[in-house]
C-alpha cells in the first residue's frame, strides 16, 4: 500500500510503502460515479481525487508533459447482436489514472535514490519528427502556434472534431521508443531515465494483477522505503524482466488485435453494401513498405460505425470521403473497405481493407 503526502499543489512530498490487506467496500462505476461528481453528489473518495487529478494535470503541464486525448472503443450488447461505439474518458477516470502516474513516478524516485530498479523508459521525440508534425498540423488546418508547448498542443486535440482526427493520429509518431531500463547498482542507472511523455522518470507498479514487471517494482520499493536492500532474488530477476515484457507484450498485442477485428467484422456484417464519410488520417505511396507496383491507399476513420480501414485509393490526410463496406468475412476476421462512387480511387481494381477492420 503506497501513501503519498501531497503539498497543496498536488506535489509528492512523502512515500511511504507497506504491505496491508485491502478491502474493497464498494463497487463503483466510471459513468456513474462522473454523473454524481457532475450532479454535486458526489462520492467522499472521488471529490479529492477528483481534486488531485486536476492539479496532477496542472503538474503535468508545467513539467512539459503530453498525453493524447484518443477515444476507446467499446463493445455493446444487444440481445444476439453487438455493436461497437467511441468511448473518451471522464474525468474521474483521467484523474485515476493520474494518481496512477503519480504513484509511478514515486516508485521510481525511491528506486533511483536507492540505485536497484526498473523503469519504464521513453527517448524524446527527434526534432525532425516534431517540426514535421507541425508542419503537417498546419496544413490540416490545426495550427501549433509558436510558444505553445507541444504538450499543451496535444490536450487540445479533440477526437470528437473531424478536423483533429488526422493530427491525433500523426501525433502517435511522437511517442516511440518505450522500453524498460534494469539496473541493480547505482553506477547501473540510465543516463537519461526520464519517461518522456510524463516528463519526468516512472515507472510501472500499479497493475500487479495484468502485467508481470508490476509484480517486482513494489517489491523493490518495499525494501527500499523500509530500509533494507533488496534480495538476491529480486535484483537477478530486475535483469530478465524488459525481455520477459518485451515478448508477452507483443504476444498480447497480438491477441488484443485478433479480439478487436473479431468484434469489430461481427459488428460490420449488418452494415455491408452501406456507403460512410470518413476522414482520411494517413496515407501511404507505394514507395512507402507497400513494394514495387503496390497500390496507393489510404487509411481513415468512420465514426459511426467506429472503425479504421484501409482503403485503395487517393487523398489527402485530413479530407472527408465516401467509402463503401464491400464484404465482410467474419472467421477470417476481414471487412473490405472500397472508394465510393465520386472518391478519387487508385486505379488498380485491388480491393481495401484492413487486417479486420481495425487500426
Amino acid at each position: 500500500m503506497w501513501e503519498l503526502t501531497l503539498d497543496e499543489r498536488g506535489e509528492v512530498i512523502g512515500i511511504g510503502l507497506e504491505r496491508a490487506l485491502v478491502r474493497s467496500v464498494a463497487k463503483l462505476a466510471y459513468d456513474r460515479v462522473q454523473q454524481e461528481l457532475d450532479a454535486g453528489q458526489g462520492h467522499p473518495m472521488m471529490v479529492p481525487l477528483q481534486e488531485i487529478g486536476d492539479l496532477r494535470t496542472a503538474l503535468e503541464a508545467e513539467r512539459g508533459g503530453a498525453s493524447l486525448n484518443v477515444p476507446e472503443q467499446e463493445v455493446v450488447a444487444e440481445e444476439d447482436h453487438v455493436r461497437l461505439t467511441w468511448r473518451s474518458m471522464n474525468p474521474i477516470e483521467d484523474a485515476n489514472a493520474r494518481l496512477s502516474l503519480m504513484t509511478g513516478m514515486a516508485a521510481a524516485s525511491l528506486m533511483l535514490e536507492h540505485g536497484a530498479g526498473i523503469l519504464r523508459t521513453m527517448p524524446s521525440a527527434e526534432r525532425r519528427a516534431v517540426d514535421r508534425f507541425r508542419r503537417q498540423s498546419e496544413v490540416l488546418g490545426v495550427p501549433w502556434r509558436e510558444g505553445v508547448e507541444y504538450g499543451e498542443f496535444l490536450r487540445s486535440l479533440d477526437w470528437r472534431e473531424p478536423t483533429h482526427l488526422a493530427p491525433l493520429n500523426l501525433a502517435t509518431s511522437l511517442f516511440r521508443g518505450a522500453s524498460y531500463a534494469a539496473f541493480t547498482r547505482p553506477e547501473e542507472v540510465p543516463e537519461d531515465p526520464v519517461q518522456a511523455a510524463i516528463a519526468a522518470p516512472y515507472a510501472h507498479t500499479t497493475a500487479p494483477l495484468r502485467r508481470l514487471v508490476d509484480r517486482f517494482v513494489p517489491l523493490v520499493c518495499l525494501d527500499h522505503a523500509q530500509g533494507r536492500d533488496p534480495s538476491q532474488e529480486s535484483l537477478a530477476a530486475l535483469g530478465e524482466i524488459p525481455e520477459a515484457m518485451q515478448s508477452t507484450g507483443a504476444r498480447a498485442g497480438n491477441l488484443e488485435r485478433a479480439a478487436r477485428e473479431l468484434v469489430e467484422t461481427a459488428a460490420l456484417v449488418a452494415w455491408q453494401g452501406e456507403t460512410f464519410d470518413a476522414t482520411v488520417i494517413e496515407r501511404r505511396e507505394a514507395s512507402e513498405g507497400n513494394g514495387s507496383g503496390a497500390p496507393l491507399r489510404v487509411e481513415v476513420r468512420l465514426t459511426d460505425p467506429p472503425v479504421t480501414a484501409w482503403v485503395p485509393m487517393d487523398a489527402e490526410v485530413g479530407t472527408v470521403v465516401r467509402v463503401r463496406l464491400e464484404t465482410v468475412d467474419v472467421p477470417a476476421r476481414r471487412a473490405v473497405f472500397v472508394a465510393a462512387e465520386g472518391s478519387s480511387a487508385a486505379d488498380d481494381g485491388a480491393p481495401g481493407g484492413a487486417d479486420g477492420a481495425g487500426s
